[in-house]
């Protein structure tokens, strides 16, 4: 059990650190922590997730919730649920994009605010090591079967505003994009690849983030007629475009995109973790909109839009957040948006994203380190002649370029992203900085 408790959401190999004895226990504190009286869960298509559900449930209507069971979903699915349904908490039964022999859950309050190891994950870890839950329930609360693809789709579907048909490939590396990509049927024209649920990801690891995984996408771009592809992380809250020509669009990139198309029709505040381009911001702003940067972390930038009334945010890693969503993120979404700026012009994706590649990224390098502390106080030393903030990590603006230093919350590494507005001197600053942390 051991490690499983993360900063983001509860992690580990099935049968070693998580099993169905361990999950009763979480469900149990679970309950005593949030006090919840209606919980959504749902799960993805590992084998191990129904037995993980069965534990749950035990341990959540032990202490009288009523459990609605979404069944099999995407992420986003059950966010929506969760808000839609009215309940006071939700359990996503996942490991996301990590391999088959693990799984997880993903933890949320009402209106699918996350849960993370500084606003609950710790204190339901302590439940579970010390065993003080709430006594059982005097009756036992029950679990109901819900189906919310119907509602999700025509959630989605308010999102599409096509001037002409737009042709999509979408990979769905056999995990829950299947499933959230049903909600384009009958608006997207849609190649399939990999469609078919396998929790052992035959084809290849779903994480869009680790461009290796799209080589087979990129090839199937190359030689057929498509508008885009856009493929799914293993529970579908992430997602990876690429364009006509099979190049993958940066992530940041996107969210430039679909903000300056959504301030069009809307002002408002735009969210953006601060690994993602400079471009953003200035998109945001020669939009007529308010930039709003966020450290890493689904649980900071949701916290933040709520804070702000944020009607959009992307992080660098393909999470794409919606006011209209509760907040939370939507890959679905975020393809329609794609596919409604492609439909309304007459360039392709390329073209379209070309005024946007203005700067040069190393994308992030991760180094590591004996002592992350001691490389992060050199770091502040030297580049102390820069625009110096500490939102999450190091960073240090310069007239020509950036960089942003964090250290894992889970491994002795050091995160690095930094951008330049030429490429020799984004690679001779790369190659500087990871001098230093190599050292």
């Amino acid at each position: 059990m051991a490690g499983i408790f993360k900063a983001y959401d509860i992690r580990g190999i099935y049968g070693k650190d998580i099993d169905a004895a361990t999950v009763l226990k979480i469900g149990r504190a679970f309950a005593t922590f949030v006090k919840c009286k209606k919980v959504v869960v749902g799960r993805d298509m590992r084998p191990h997730s129904e037995p993980l559900f069965q534990a749950l449930a035990e341990g959540l209507t032990m202490h009288g919730a009523e459990v609605i069971d979404i069944g099999l979903c995407s992420t986003p699915m059950s966010y929506y649920a969760n808000g839609i349904l009215g309940a006071d908490a939700s359990v996503m039964i996942t490991a996301s994009h990590n391999p088959g022999e693990w799984n997880g859950m993903k933890l949320c309050r009402s209106q699918g605010i996350p849960i993370s190891g500084a606003t609950g994950i710790a204190d339901i870890e302590n439940i579970v090591n010390s065993g003080k839950f709430d006594p059982p329930a005097a009756k036992k609360g029950t679990v109901s079967t819900y189906d919310i693809m119907p509602e999700y789709k025509k959630h989605v579907a308010k999102m599409a505003h096509l001037k002409r048909p737009v042709k999509i490939v979408a990979d769905f590396a056999n995990s829950m994009g299947i499933y959230e990509a049903k909600t384009l049927e009958g608006i997207l024209e849609m190649d399939r690849m990999f469609d078919t649920l396998d929790g052992t990801f035959p084809n290849h690891e779903a994480n869009p983030l680790d461009t290796h995984t799209l080589h087979a996408i990129q090839e199937r771009i190359k030689h057929g007629k498509y508008d885009f592809g856009v493929a799914f992380d293993g529970d579908a809250d992430r997602a990876g475009f690429i364009d006509e020509k099979g190049n993958v669009v940066a992530m940041d990139i996107i969210t430039s995109l679909i903000a300056q198309d959504l301030l069009a029709t809307t002002k408002g505040v735009i969210g953006y973790d601060l690994r993602s381009s400079w471009v953003v911001k200035e998109i945001i702003e020669a939009n007529g909109g308010t930039p709003m940067m966020s450290r890493v972390g689904h649980a900071f930038i949701k916290q933040q839009m709520r804070d702000k009334d944020a009607i959009f945010a992307g992080e660098l890693s393909g999470h794409y957040y919606f006011k209209d969503n509760f907040y939370t993120e939507s890959s679905a979404m975020a393809t329609l948006c794609v596919a409604n700026i492609i439909s309304r012009s007459d360039k392709p994706l390329s073209e379209l994203i070309k005024p946007i590649k203005k700067y040069f990224a190393s994308g992030e390098i991760n180094s590591k380190v004996a002592d992350t502390a001691k490389v992060l106080d050199i770091l502040k030393k030297k580049y102390s002649d820069g625009r110096f903030f500490q939102l999450d990590g190091i960073s240090v603006e310069y007239a020509d370029w950036w960089f942003n230093v964090r250290s894992s919350n889970t491994e002795p590494l050091i995160r690095l992203n930094l951008e330049a507005r030429n490429l020799p001197l984004m690679e001779a600053k790369r190659d500087e900085l990871l001098s230093v942390i190599r050292a």
